[in-house]
């Protein structure tokens, strides 16, 4: 195993340990009558037992806030917390940019090395795309993020 690869699977280790964003409240799962500036998602992955509901919100054309709540494999959980840390601050343009580049890499089965310049600690979960059946144990909290912004418009 590479140093690299020992990294990285350190960062995930830690992450799904850490689950920022992680503090989603039970009485908030409902996401009923949900201000403009908000969108929520669940979503699950029956294959492994991932479950997440995700709460973004906006302020303008940022994202404000990001919250969850979700059980499974440190793979997804690692994920969510990672996602969390990252997209607070950006605007939809740059979350959209940083959806598609996970995305990409994700489906490329190994073959794209995830540029860490652009993915920051994500770019661990890299080697996640060499194993398809785990691939969406890693988009997990990123397609729940992508519907949750989109459901801010």
């Amino acid at each position: 195993m590479s140093s690299l690869d020992s990294l990285y699977q350190q960062i995930i280790l830690e992450e799904s340990k850490a689950r920022r964003g992680g503090d989603l409240p039970n009485d908030l799962l409902a996401g009923n009558d949900l201000p403009e500036n908000v969108g929520q998602c669940h979503q699950l992955n029956p294959v492994c037992g991932d479950e997440i509901t995700l709460r973004i919100e906006t302020e303008g054309d940022q994202v404000s806030g990001i919250h969850w709540a979700g059980d499974g494999c440190s793979i997804s959980m690692a994920s969510a917390s990672i996602l969390s840390d990252m997209v607070v601050g950006l605007n939809r343009a740059e979350v959209d940019a940083l959806m598609s580049n996970f995305r990409e890499v994700m489906r490329s089965r190994g073959k794209i090395q995830a540029d860490e310049e652009i993915l920051g600690d994500a770019a661990a979960l890299s080697g996640v795309s060499k194993f398809p059946a785990r691939v969406k144990c890693a988009m997990l909290a990123w397609v729940a993020a992508e519907d949750a912004l989109n459901q801010t418009r």
